[in-house]
């Protein structure tokens, strides 16, 4: 029962929303046929991203085995034996038991082997095998189904490190070595997060640990991520495994930025306010940009949370220039090995996002509908809620309502675990003298205020910030007026 199961997880979710296959190979294995191998073969079509392949057979009441491999126009792909039905191969990642690489066009074979039939015994099998276009826009995921169910608020690390770009931490010997996915991901179950994205430099390598390793961890989803690392400034890309060559970048943005959209991902500015030099190359933001393709920014960054290296004022910079972009937070971890309570520790800040489920394409729509707010403490229980109301409508964090001039709109916000912290109220990137800050005094509590619209284009955020004033969670905005 339990290798059923991770058959089912393996499969890409891509193919969940093709129900049909592109073609389906029929046989029939007979028990004269015992202990041969069979061969399948089928065409690959020319510009494929991802195969992937179900496959199914009758007589196991009467103990009929079937094997499962495949091999491509050069060679062999991969054999799993009998411990898997399904199995899936992309240029960048595939099923454990099966080779990445180019889906090379041409004849492919499925290779069955028949290590037991009973002499008088007749088999039937059935593969559906599924092309994924090398262009088609969708949201990759290392799992087909959600990790939890039901709506609610998921924590998560959206920028970590690991070997397969400058990740390390100390080995068995205390030696400073490239450190393996698995750490990252143990440190960030231990560390109670919902869900995280390895986001290495500009490679693609880390994909095939991490559908290797999805299965064992069943309660931590793993999104696909990528640090475009280029001269004029460095932008994470989420939801997508294909390639896209960040070379273009330092030349041309707003085109790389085009066809990552193009190809289904989400686009996330990385620590804009980061100094630029020798000892960071092109970590400020300084590349000329389209802010009409970019769907977050990275506003709080490990370590850099405050002080001249922030990214909120980059970010209120964009969000009063007109655009509606969410602010999100990163570790950028790079050590997973780091103490909870250092800088840049994983999930330091985390990153709170109100999601339908705990999968890659609920995550994402999630973050792009700005219903999210960063925990610069990194707790495991600070909540932080925002709405307006006027005219008889409600709005979330993240939405946009219409105010004519005089209408008075109510805010609320709901906090959570934030007993001694204090409520602000930022409009436009400033605090506004009607609304001053209030105390919050209980573990649960809901703080309400008012304010008058003067009928023209505003944005209203809610934080929670210390006795001190230092930020703790920065929330996201509820527009006004806005297009």
């Amino acid at each position: 029962m339990l290798s059923r199961l991770v058959f089912l997880i393996l499969l890409a979710s891509s193919v969940l929303a093709q129900s049909q296959p592109n073609l389906t190979l029929h046989g029939t294995v007979k028990g004269a046929q015992n202990n041969t191998y069979i061969e399948a073969p089928f065409t690959v079509p020319a510009h494929t991203r991802r195969l992937t392949i179900t496959f199914h057979y009758t007589g196991k009441e009467e103990k009929t085995t079937l094997d499962l491999g495949v091999e491509d126009p050069h060679g062999f792909r991969g054999w799993s034996g009998g411990n898997k039905s399904t199995f899936t191969i992309s240029a960048d990642d595939a099923t454990p038991s099966y080779l990445p690489g180019e889906l090379v066009p041409g004849e492919w074979k499925l290779l069955i082997g028949v290590p037991n039939i009973r002499p008088q015994s007749t088999a039937s099998y059935e593969a559906a095998v599924f092309f994924e276009p090398l262009d088609s826009a969708t949201t990759d995921a290392f799992t087909t189904t959600p990790l939890r169910q039901g709506p609610g608020w998921y924590r998560g690390d959206l920028h970590m490190h690991t070997a397969h770009s400058d990740g390390h931490c100390k080995s068995q010997s205390g030696k400073q070595v490239p450190c393996p996915v698995f750490r990252t991901l143990d440190a960030a179950t231990r560390r109670g997060l919902d869900f995280i994205a390895i986001t290495d430099h500009n490679t693609t390598s880390h994909y095939n640990a991490m559908l290797e390793l999805q299965p064992y961890f069943d309660q931590l989803l793993l999104i696909p991520g990528r640090e475009i690392t280029t001269f004029v400034g460095h932008a994470n890309i989420f939801g997508i495994t294909q390639f896209v060559d960040f070379r273009e970048g330092s030349t041309n943005m707003n085109a790389l930025f085009e066809k990552a959209s193009h190809l289904g991902a989400l686009i996330s500015i990385n620590h804009p306010g980061a100094p630029t030099g020798e000892v960071c190359m092109g970590c400020g933001w300084q590349a000329p940009t389209d802010m009409r393709l970019v769907n977050t920014i990275e506003a709080v960054n490990g370590g850099s949370e405050e002080g001249p290296h922030s990214g909120i004022p980059f970010w209120e910079k964009e969000l009063n220039a007109g655009y509606r972009i969410p602010a999100i937070g990163g570790s950028d971890n790079h050590d997973a090995q780091l103490p909870p309570d250092q800088p840049g520790a994983i999930g330091s800040p985390t990153t709170i996002v109100y999601a339908n489920d705990l999968s890659v394409a609920s995550i994402l729509a999630g973050m792009r509908s700005g219903r999210v707010f960063v925990d610069l403490t990194g707790s495991r229980d600070r909540l932080l809620d925002f709405t307006a109301r006027g005219s008889g409508s409600q709005t979330v964090m993240g939405g946009t309502t219409q105010a004519r001039s005089g209408e008075v709109l109510e805010l609320s916000a709901h906090v959570a675990a934030c007993s001694g912290s204090k409520l602000r109220i930022v409009v436009d990137g400033r605090e506004d003298a009607s609304i001053p800050q209030a105390a919050i005094t209980s573990a649960d509590q809901t703080l309400t205020a008012k304010w008058t619209s003067d009928g023209k284009r505003h944005w209203l955020r809610a934080d929670v910030v210390s006795a001190s004033g230092k930020l703790e969670l920065l929330g996201n905005p509820i527009f006004v007026n806005f297009p």
